[in-house]
């Protein structure tokens, strides 16, 4: 067993067989073992002219609106602090942060990280790109300590700032083909710590800038590519951002015959399993190819990319278009809501229906009712009758019916009560469903702060009403209490119910039946005592006329009042229940109809913000 002396032949815990095949990977080990022995000690393959060239997948830009979404995260995330919680906000908030930060330094360069593992060979990569030794290579692990910078053009300091690049770390191309190539102009390149080192503090430096650069190469072995530490942690956190996104297979000089394409094949299969758009066919993605940098096979070409990709001049853009999927993914179950929530009409009239049954309302008609059909039976009804219900009530204050109102049991104030809190908890909860948990709490709170005093103040319009039940309100005398069900809502004095014009002629009609009665009684008294000549059958008949005559009367009243009373109480219904209903809107509906409003607001922006995701999040 020999050791590798160099960081991109790999780790420690690369062999090779006595007959010189790398036996390194499941794929690597198949397809050795399909490939013809070669000699002890392979010499490097160096393509020939007429071999085809490393297979690369293509890169294709993308364009968005970005100040547009940033504009609108910005406006939802104002409006929805006082509804989220500061964590849920808070990645929002790191982007708009790091959007603004590096929106203020150059759009003429692009920043680039190169990471990997440890033994990947990133940093002879970092320096086969900069044609020159500038990361330390080796076998003391890990050899890159700090993150070093290699900008091919001035101007990019500001950028390296932000990274915490110190300055003696910030290199330039040596002079070379390198340095001299055109299409790198605007080229900061970034050499990262191993992702997977044992020091805390260089996982935490990667993390970091990785966070604040405009694209990433990672950089995979044969050995570790499929290393899940790699994908759970970073490649398939940061699947959206695959267009800024370069995933190179290094050490490929390691691996006989079709190994390579094997292997590449396989990562390939990896990355759509982590949700990593491929760029392949012209579709927008990363860009995934293979190559050595020990050897320089295939590093050419990534040069060539990595030209077209910084003379675009859209990778800043295109990384901070995905940070805004990203946030607006993680923000997606606070924003988006099942179905259409929202108060219907159907929702507001049940609402309505449970205060007017909580309030008394269709009580309060029929005893306007009876009150109307009262006064028409005292008016129109004969004296005896009168006389009669006089002795009846005779010691009562109040009569019957105000009797009955009087001594209702108290516990049916307590009943109309949790009449109303069930009306507005239900209200509350038909306009929450389907609505995203903090607006549908919002909306829950927003209904039971406007129900506080609304039992109360139904109370008031049922007292000022007469409504059967209505509770007795501190200073107020019964006869305020019975307030005719004609009274008005705002508080006013009960208006008597109102006389019909035929009422006249019925009181004249039964007060001439009583005069008929009288006149024939008197008649035959007198002819009983002698003072009249005796003759029964004219009086009798006069004093039976008046007799029958009377509840006659009296009858067809009553069957001429039915509509007329019935329209009077349906109209005392009427008006309490539009009373009740505009004091549940003012202190329930209204409120919860705003944070509705509010919620709508906010999903305008938000989809505003997702409208134009290059991601599909």
């Amino acid at each position: 067993m020999t050791a590798v002396t160099d960081e991109d032949q790999g780790n420690d815990s690369g062999t090779r067989k006595a007959d010189g095949r790398w036996d390194d990977g499941l794929i690597a080990r198949r397809a050795a073992a399909a490939a013809p022995r070669e000699a002890a000690e392979p010499v490097p393959r160096t393509p020939a002219d007429d071999e085809p060239d490393p297979q690369v997948e293509a890169y294709a830009p993308a364009d968005g609106p970005l100040p547009t979404r940033l504009d609108a995260l910005r406006e939802l995330v104002g409006l929805s602090r006082a509804r989220l919680d500061r964590d849920t906000l808070a990645e929002a908030g790191r982007v708009l942060d790091e959007a603004a930060a590096r929106q203020r330094l150059s759009s003429r360069h692009t920043v680039i990280a190169v990471a990997g593992a440890t033994g990947s060979g990133k940093s002879t990569l970092f320096n086969a790109l900069a044609g020159a030794t500038i990361s330390d290579t080796g076998l003391r692990r890990p050899t890159t300590s700090q993150p070093i910078a290699c900008s091919w053009t001035d101007g990019a300091a500001g950028l390296l700032d932000r990274l915490a690049v110190p300055g003696r770390l910030r290199r330039r191309p040596h002079p070379g083909p390198a340095a001299s190539d055109e299409a790198l102009r605007g080229l900061v390149l970034v050499d990262l710590p191993d992702h997977d080192s044992a020091a805390t503090e260089h996982r935490a430096q990667v993390d970091r800038v990785l966070a604040l650069v405009d694209a990433v190469i990672w950089v995979v072995d044969p050995e570790k590519y499929a290393d899940a530490a790699l994908h759970e942690r970073y490649l398939r956190p940061l699947a959206g951002h695959a267009e800024v996104t370069f995933v190179v297979l290094n050490q490929t000089d390691r691996l006989p015959g079709e190994a390579a394409d094997l292997v590449l094949d396989d990562l390939r299969r990896l990355l759509d399993e982590d949700g990593i758009a491929l760029g392949e066919h012209g579709e927008p993605g990363a860009t995934v190819m293979s190559l050595s940098a020990l050897t320089g096979d295939g590093v050419p070409e990534l040069r060539e990319l990595l030209g077209r990709f910084v003379q675009d001049r859209t990778a800043a853009t295109r990384r901070l278009s995905a940070d805004v999927d990203a946030a607006a993914a993680r923000l997606r179950p606070v924003y988006v809501a099942d179905g259409r929530p929202g108060l219907g009409e159907r929702a507001r009239d049940a609402f309505t229906d449970r205060l007017a049954e909580a309030v008394g309302a269709a009580a309060a008609g029929q005893a306007a009712e009876r009150e109307w059909r009262r006064n028409a039976s005292r008016a129109c009804g004969t004296p005896w009758l009168r006389l009669w219900r006089w002795y009846e009530n005779r010691g009562l204050p109040g009569g019957l019916d105000r009797m009955g109102q009087a001594l209702t049991p108290p516990e049916e104030e307590l009943t109309a009560r949790q009449r109303v809190e069930q009306a507005v908890r239900i209200v509350a909860d038909d306009a929450a469903e389907g609505l995203p948990g903090p607006w549908a709490q919002a909306v829950r709170e927003a209904a039971f702060t406007g129900a506080e005093g609304l039992p109360e103040a139904l109370d008031d319009l049922a007292v000022r009403a007469g409504a059967p039940g209505a509770a007795k309100r501190g200073g107020e005398t019964e006869t305020g209490r019975e307030a005719g069900a004609g009274a008005l809502p705002g508080g006013g004095r009960p208006a008597k119910p109102p006389r019909p014009k035929w009422w006249p002629v019925a009181v004249l009609a039964q007060a001439s039946m009583t005069l008929l009665q009288i006149f024939g009684g008197l008649w035959l008294v007198g002819q009983i005592i002698g003072v009249l000549e005796p003759g029964l059958v004219t009086p009798a008949l006069i004093m039976l006329g008046g007799v029958v005559g009377g509840p006659l009367v009296e009858w067809a009243c009553a069957a001429a009042i039915r509509g007329p009373a019935r329209r009077y109480g349906q109209d005392a219904e009427r008006r309490l229940r539009e009373a009740a209903a505009g004091c549940g809107r003012a202190r329930v509906l209204d409120p919860v109809a705003a944070e509705l409003a509010r919620y709508r607001e906010v999903r305008e922006r938000y989809v505003t913000v997702t409208k134009f995701s290059t991601t599909g999040r």
